[in-house]
């Protein structure tokens, strides 16, 4: 309980940061101001407002990628397993990039159902990959499996955007994982997929501690592990879908929370999950604001900001052996 009130308080200063915080700075009593009586011929509250929608953006994004992350890891009882990592994100990548080039897709609304397609088709190839041989789905053959099929679809996407200049132009927008550009049109239009998302795997804390004890184990203590991770399966791909329709494909928030807040509160996941939804828009947030100071007048996208702080995170686990299974 002291780690969820640290937490929010974290979370509420970095969303006031995010407020705040820009090429051009406002006074926090400012931001109170324009929360509270907007006022449209304000040049300081139309710039707060203005960064509202990429912070709600944040904290809807965040919530989705940590909350996700942290039930795969739960569900492949894998410590590599990140949405960004296992292929996931590209997968709802390539299909968005096959509505903006087939059937020109231009919104969120658009081609939100062909993200949710593609992380499905993803997630399931992945696995059949790294399933094959003798020893199954490993933690190190699911990260590779991920990387490869991440490759491919790549390649996909590259033969798609060098024939259509329009299709190029927006996807590049898009590709780099920026809050900026957020519309409320585009937030509402994924929030209710990402609130069944939410409910869907909160409620998978304890099926998630039996599988840490193995199936033979879980069933035993009257749990369905099939059923259970097709439940599961099914929250991570709306939340993951959602999240890469809003802002594009940010890898690592999925990867780093679950680990950080493990050190915190240990490993019971009727925990991690709720935290997740407290640390994940933090770190994201910090991303962005960390972004749009950094290279002023200029920003740095918060994807490429969170790339690099979960690179070295990814590297760590990797080279921890003992830590290869959960």
């Amino acid at each position: 309980m002291l780690w969820i009130v640290v937490l929010a308080a974290v979370l509420g200063m970095l969303v006031l940061a995010s407020l705040a915080v820009g090429a051009r700075g406002t006074a926090p009593s400012t931001v109170l101001d324009a929360m509270l009586h907007f006022d449209p011929a304000n040049g300081d509250h139309a710039v707060v407002y203005s960064r509202l929608m990429r912070t709600v953006a944040g904290l809807v994004v965040g919530a989705s990628l940590g909350l996700a992350g942290t039930s795969m890891q739960g569900v492949a009882r894998n410590p590599l397993a990140d949405p960004g990592i296992l292929g996931i994100n590209a997968g709802a990548s390539l299909a968005v990039v096959a509505g903006i080039f087939f059937f020109g897709a231009t919104s969120v609304s658009n081609y939100l159902w062909f993200a949710f397609g593609g992380s499905a088709v993803a997630a399931v190839v992945v696995y059949l990959v790294a399933s094959l041989g003798r020893s199954g789905a490993t933690p190190v053959k699911l990260a590779l499996a991920g990387a490869a099929i991440a490759a491919g679809m790549g390649s996909l996407m590259s033969a798609m955007l060098v024939t259509s200049q329009d299709s190029l132009d927006l996807f590049r927008r898009w590709q780099v994982g920026a809050l900026a550009g957020s519309s409320w049109v585009s937030i509402t239009a994924v929030l209710p997929f990402v609130l069944v998302g939410v409910v869907v795997l909160l409620f998978t804390g304890r099926l998630l501690n039996s599988l840490a004890l193995g199936d033979d184990m879980a069933r035993g203590l009257g749990q369905r592990p099939g059923t259970g991770r097709v439940v599961s399966a099914c929250g991570i791909v709306l939340l993951c879908g959602s999240a890469t329709a809003l802002v594009g494909p940010i890898a690592f928030i999925g990867l780093v929370v679950p680990h950080l807040l493990r050190s915190l509160v240990g490993p019971d996941y009727r925990w991690l999950l709720p935290l997740s939804l407290l640390a994940a828009p933090a770190v994201l947030l910090l991303a962005d604001v960390v972004g749009r100071v950094i290279l002023l007048p200029g920003e740095v996208p918060a994807g490429i900001l969170a790339a690099m702080m979960g690179a070295p995170v990814f590297i760590a686990v990797v080279r921890r052996g003992k830590r290869a299974e959960l």
